[in-house]
C-alpha cells in the first residue's frame, strides 16, 4: 500500500470518530495554544522592559546609594550617601562626562482648587532633560537661576495635568504641594514611567526648592541629600572612563577605604539583568506550557492503544488479504501524526489569537517569535510519532489468525 492510500484511509478513519479524534486532539490543541502564548508573553514583556530602559537616554549610568551588596540585599532603609554636592563635583571635574543630573523624589499631596493627587515630587537639577532625554511640551523647565533661588516653580507631567486641569491650560496657575503655593510654568511631554516612576504623573521641582520648602526634605551636614546621580556620557566609548573617573572621585570626596558608599550602574547593566530575567522567565513559561503538550502525547497514545483494539477485526482482515506489518504501522503511524498535526495548527491559531489579544488589552507589545511556532508545530508532529509507534508497533504485530478469533 502506498502513502497515499495509507494517508486516505487514515483520514477517512478519523472523520468517521469525529468526536473522539476531536477530544484526542484538545490535549495537542490546548498545549500548542499555551507554549506559543506564554512565549510571546515573555517576549513581549522582555520588550516593555526593554523600551523602558531605552527611555531612560542615551550614554546614561546611574550613581545610587549604598554599597551594591546592600542594595542587593533589600535592605528596606534606603542609604543616604550622595548629596548635590557631588553631582556638581563630577560635572566640572570628570571629563568624560557630557551632563549631570540630581534628583530626590517622595510622595506629596498636590492640591489644585478642589482636585487632589497623592504623587510623586521630584526634586531636580536643571540637566534633567539632557540626561534623561525628557521634552517640555509647554512651557520650560527649571534653569539654574531657580536652582540659586529656591523657586517656588513646578514642571508638570502630562497625566498630573489632565487629572488637575482637565482640558484647561496649565501654565500660569498655582497649586499647592505640601502646602506650599508653586507656580507652574511647564509642562512635560508624555513618556511613561521608568525606573519604578511615572513622569506623566509627578510633580517636579528645583532640587534646592524641595530640600528648604518642602516637608520630607531631605537635610545632611554635608549638603542636599539626592536619591540618585544620573551621568550622561560624552558617547559610548566614553562610559567605561566616566564610571572609573567618578568612582575614583567619589572615593576621595567620601574618604572611602574598604567598602563603596555607592555604586554606578550602566543602561548596557540594566538591559542586560532584564533580559537574563526575563529570558529565564519565558523558558520556565515554555517548559510549564510544555507540560501540556506532553499529556497531549500521552492522550493520543491512549486513544490509539484503544483504536487498535477496536479494530482488531480490522487488522486481521487486512493482514489476511496481504497487508504487510508496514502497511498496518505506516496507517496507525499517520492517523497519530494527522491528529497531532492538526491540533498543532489549530493550537497555533488559538496562541496566535491570544499573543494578539496580549498586546491589546496590556501594556506589552505583541511579540509573535516565527521560531517559536515552528518549533512548537514541530514538537507537537513529533509527539504525535513517538506517542504513536507504540500503539502502531501493536497492532502491526498482531496475528492475522488470533485477530480474527478475537473478533
Amino acid at each position: 500500500m502506498n502513502l497515499q492510500e495509507s494517508l486516505s484511509m487514515a483520514t477517512k478513519t478519523l472523520a468517521a470518530n469525529r468526536l473522539r479524534s476531536t477530544l484526542t486532539m484538545l490535549g495537542i490543541v490546548i498545549g500548542n495554544a499555551s507554549v506559543i502564548t506564554m512565549v510571546g508573553l515573555g517576549e513581549g514583556a522582555q520588550r516593555f522592559v526593554n523600551a523602558q530602559l531605552e527611555t531612560l537616554g542615551p550614554n546614561v549610568l546611574f550613581v545610587v546609594p549604598g554599597s551594591r551588596e546592600t542594595r542587593e540585599l533589600g535592605s528596606l532603609e534606603v542609604p543616604r550617601t550622595l548629596v548635590l554636592a557631588d553631582a556638581e563635583a563630577i560635572a566640572q571635574q570628570v571629563p568624560s562626562v557630557a551632563a549631570v543630573a540630581a534628583e530626590s523624589s517622595g510622595r506629596q499631596l498636590v492640591t489644585f482648587r478642589n482636585r487632589n493627587a497623592n504623587v510623586n515630587v521630584v526634586g531636580v537639577s536643571p540637566d534633567f532633560l539632557v540626561v534623561r532625554s525628557f521634552e517640555v511640551a509647554r512651557g520650560r523647565f527649571i534653569s539654574d537661576l531657580d536652582m540659586t533661588r529656591s523657586a517656588q516653580i513646578a514642571v508638570i507631567g502630562e497625566t498630573l495635568r489632565e487629572r488637575l486641569f482637565d482640558n484647561q491650560p496649565a501654565l500660569g496657575k498655582q497649586i499647592r504641594v505640601g502646602g506650599v503655593t508653586f507656580d507652574v510654568v511647564g509642562v512635560l511631554e508624555k513618556k511613561g514611567s521608568n525606573l519604578g516612576l511615572d513622569y506623566d504623573d509627578a510633580v517636579m521641582v528645583p532640587l534646592t526648592t524641595k530640600d528648604s520648602r518642602l516637608a520630607g526634605g531631605e537635610r545632611s551636614p554635608y549638603g542636599i541629600e539626592v536619591s540618585f546621580i544620573t551621568v550622561s556620557a560624552r558617547d559610548r566609548a566614553s562610559m567605561a572612563t566616566a564610571e572609573f573617573q567618578i568612582t575614583n572621585l567619589l572615593r576621595l570626596r567620601h574618604n572611602i577605604r574598604t567598602e563603596d558608599d555607592f555604586y554606578i550602574s550602566s543602561q548596557d547593566s540594566l538591559l542586560t539583568i532584564a533580559n537574563t530575567i526575563t529570558g529565564a522567565l519565558t523558558l520556565m513559561l515554555a517548559a510549564i506550557a510544555g507540560i501540556s503538550l506532553f499529556v497531549g502525547g500521552i492522550g493520543i497514545m491512549n486513544i490509539m492503544l484503544v483504536s487498535v483494539r477496536e479494530r482488531t477485526q480490522e487488522i486481521g482482515l487486512r493482514k489476511a488479504i496481504g497487508a504487510s506489518q508496514s502497511d498496518i504501522l505506516g496507517q496507525f503511524l499517520i492517523e497519530a501524526i494527522i491528529l497531532s498535526i492538526a491540533g498543532g495548527v489549530i493550537g497555533t491559531a488559538l496562541g496566535v489569537s491570544g499573543i494578539l489579544l496580549i498586546g491589546v488589552l496590556t501594556p506589552f507589545e505583541a511579540g509573535l517569535s516565527v521560531g517559536a511556532i515552528a518549533v512548537t508545530v514541530t514538537i507537537s508532529g513529533g509527539i504525535g510519532l513517538f506517542f504513536g509507534v507504540f500503539p502502531a508497533r501493536q497492532a502491526a504485530k498482531l496475528d492475522p489468525i488470533v485477530a480474527l478469533r478475537t473478533a
